[in-house]
């Protein structure tokens, strides 16, 4: 699976270059207008994103392939982008990110 954030919607009148930060070495990182990041995405096979504790718990038990996330810590979800979880549910991840990180 691929990922491109230009394809979700809901997170404002953005453009690709608008939230993308410079690449670094934890891979792309995406910005929201508060300059707080909400989206890293590791060379198309796992991205990171945002959430809050229950829903983190509750992902990690339902598929093997999310666990805590390496940047966000205990206040996000690393997702392998092998195809267990659709993606309109990491449109829906990456949009609830979005919205926690400009709350």
């Amino acid at each position: 699976m691929d990922f491109k954030i230009e394809e979700v919607s809901g997170i404002g009148e953005y453009t690709f270059e608008d939230l993308m930060a410079k690449e670094q070495k934890v891979g792309k990182i995406f910005l929201a207008p508060n300059n707080k990041a909400f989206c890293v995405v590791h060379e198309g096979k796992t991205i990171e994103v945002r959430t809050d504790n229950n829903l983190s718990k509750v992902l990690q038990e339902k598929y093997e392939s999310v666990m805590q996330s390496r940047y966000f810590g205990r206040g996000g979800i690393e997702v392998v982008l092998s195809g267990q979880i659709s993606q309109d549910e990491i449109n829906d991840l990456v949009r609830l990110s979005y919205n926690l990180t400009i709350a």
